[in-house]
C-alpha cells in the first residue's frame, strides 16, 4: 500500500503540474499558494468507511472559515481501480452530501486515474481534465465557485480551453508531465 504522505506527494505534483502548471483550473492557484487545500487520504478498501470519512471531511470544510480551508481533496488510493465503480460511488457520495443539508453550499467534482466522459473514448486525452493519480473527491465550497466564476466571466470557456490544451498537448506530453501514482509497493 502507498503510505499516505506519498499519496499526498502525488496528488500535490498533479496539482502543480496538471492542474495549475497547465491552467486546468485557473481558481486552484490562490488556495495553493496560500495553504488552503486540505488532503485527506482514506487507506482502506471499504466504501462505507470512506462514505464515513467523507462525511467528517464534509463537516470540517463546512465548519471551517474559507481563509483557513478553501477545500479539500479527498484521496482513495487503495479503492475503485475501475473507473465506472467509481463512477457508481459518486450517487452515495452525494446523497451523504444530502444527507448533511451541504446541498447547495458544497459540491464534490470528481477525479480518477481512468476517468472517461461519457461519449468518449478510453484514450481520448480530453478525458485528463479529469484526471488524478488517484481516486479523489474534490470538495468545493459552492460560494468559492461563485465567487471564482464572477470574477473570470469568461468561465464557461474553460472547459473548451481545457480540451484544446490536452489536444495540443497529446498523450506523450501528458505521460512526460509525471502526473501519476508512485509505484505501489509489492
Amino acid at each position: 500500500m502507498t503510505a499516505p504522505d506519498t499519496v499526498i506527494a502525488d496528488t500535490r505534483r498533479w496539482l502543480e503540474r496538471a492542474v495549475i502548471g497547465l491552467n486546468l483550473c485557473p481558481f486552484a492557484k490562490a488556495p495553493h499558494a496560500k495553504g488552503q487545500i486540505h488532503y485527506a487520504v482514506y487507506g482502506g478498501a471499504e466504501p462505507d468507511e470512506l462514505l464515513a470519512l467523507l462525511r467528517t471531511e464534509l463537516q470540517a470544510l463546512a465548519a471551517l472559515d474559507a481563509a483557513e480551508r478553501e477545500t479539500t481533496l479527498l484521496m482513495a488510493p487503495r479503492l475503485f481501480a475501475v473507473f465506472l465503480d467509481f463512477n457508481d460511488f459518486l450517487g452515495e457520495a452525494d446523497a451523504v452530501l444530502i444527507d448533511l443539508e451541504l446541498d447547495g453550499i458544497l459540491q464534490i467534482a470528481p477525479f480518477h486515474p481512468r476517468f472517461q466522459f461519457a461519449g468518449t473514448a478510453e484514450d481520448d486525452i480530453t478525458n485528463a481534465t479529469n484526471r488524478a493519480p488517484y481516486p479523489t473527491l474534490h470538495l468545493l465550497r459552492e460560494a468559492s465557485i461563485d465567487r471564482a466564476v464572477a470574477a473570470f466571466p469568461e468561465a464557461s470557456t474553460i472547459y473548451e480551453a481545457n480540451m484544446a490544451t490536452l489536444e495540443k498537448l497529446g498523450a506523450e506530453g501528458w505521460v512526460a508531465l509525471n502526473v501519476g501514482a508512485s509505484e505501489q509497493e509489492p
